[in-house]
């Protein structure tokens, strides 16, 4: 995907830079403490993207593990080394020794002031702006775990959302999204948590989150069982298949996120859907449009069952 890309490009930027400029190479001053001191820089950033990817396969094999406490302090403590060790006060490092120069001192003073901002986090539960699409969502955590963002109500299978959408009669929020969704994130986070977005999610709609990239085994109990896709045949294992094929099926659409209004009969879309929308103005009128939509669906079924009683 684009987050992949965007690593690689930027892992390959200086090899490429030096190419197109290979002056430049003899102009580097010879190896030294100022290379010692890159390797050990690059080394705790490696680590920290490592815990990156490592937070993605466990929100998607559903281990449990690296929630968003764990993480943060990763981080916290990767930020902080790399702090203390620019000022030289880790001395058994390769590349710390002597005074700081400008360079260091900046990269140093940089680090601190990072892992500040994520004891900030960590300590309020604060979904963090810097962190957004790349930390666990706050509510992916151990001592004040949640099953949706902000507190939200909502569901993760479709029939069960349907149901309690026509029981409630509110018309329906399906939102195909994903364990390792960068934007998914950047919604939720800067979008959701709105307070007119919120209303319209908590009181309006039935919200239905899908998971596409989801690892959970459909069969549990018996793992040579399997469902069909019904139009390429394919064998669906996972919950994240069954709902990837549900989302192309339907909506000949396969990325996330993916917002799709919807009347509670399970056919009837109330507007057009809607992909990353991280203006908030233009995110409430696609909600607004769709519960209005809905209203007057809702009055016209009405009138019509009072003509025909008559």
């Amino acid at each position: 995907g684009a987050p992949k890309a965007a690593k690689y490009a930027f892992l390959a930027l200086p090899f490429g830079l030096f190419a197109m400029f290979p002056g430049w190479l003899q102009s580097l001053p010879r190896s030294g403490n100022w290379m010692d001191n890159v390797k050990v820089t690059l080394g705790f950033v490696e680590l920290a993207l490592a815990f990156k990817f490592l937070s993605t396969a466990d929100m998607v094999r559903h281990w449990g593990i690296l929630k968003f406490e764990l993480f943060i302090a990763l981080w916290l403590l990767c930020a902080l080394l790399l702090g203390l060790y620019q000022f030289g006060l880790l001395p058994k490092l390769k590349g710390a020794a002597g005074r700081p120069g400008v360079s260091r001192a900046v990269v140093g003073s940089l680090s601190l002031v990072f892992a500040a901002y994520l004891a900030n986090g960590l300590i309020g539960y604060k979904s963090l702006s810097l962190l957004s699409g790349i930390a666990p969502p706050v509510h992916y955590n151990f001592f004040r775990p949640m099953d949706c963002p902000h507190g939200l109500e909502c569901y993760h299978d479709f029939d069960e959302a349907l149901k309690v959408a026509q029981l409630e009669n509110k018309p329906l929020f399906v939102d195909f999204t994903g364990y390792g969704c960068v934007n998914c994130r950047k919604m939720e986070e800067t979008v959701w948590n709105k307070e007119e977005i919120m209303q319209h999610l908590r009181n309006n709609y039935v919200v239905v989150s899908l998971y596409v990239d989801d690892q959970a085994r459909l069969f549990p109990d018996n793992k040579f069982k399997y469902l069909l896709d019904p139009h390429t045949q394919e064998k669906m294992r996972t919950v994240g298949d069954k709902w990837s094929s549900f989302q192309i099926n339907n909506f000949t659409r396969n990325s996330q996120p993916w917002y799709v209004l919807m009347h509670n009969d399970g056919k009837t879309l109330l507007n057009e859907p809607r992909g990353y929308t991280p203006e908030v103005s233009e995110y409430r009128a696609f909600l607004d449009c769709g519960f209005e939509a809905f209203a007057q669906m809702k009055s016209r079924e009405e009138n019509k069952t009072l003509i025909g009683n008559r």
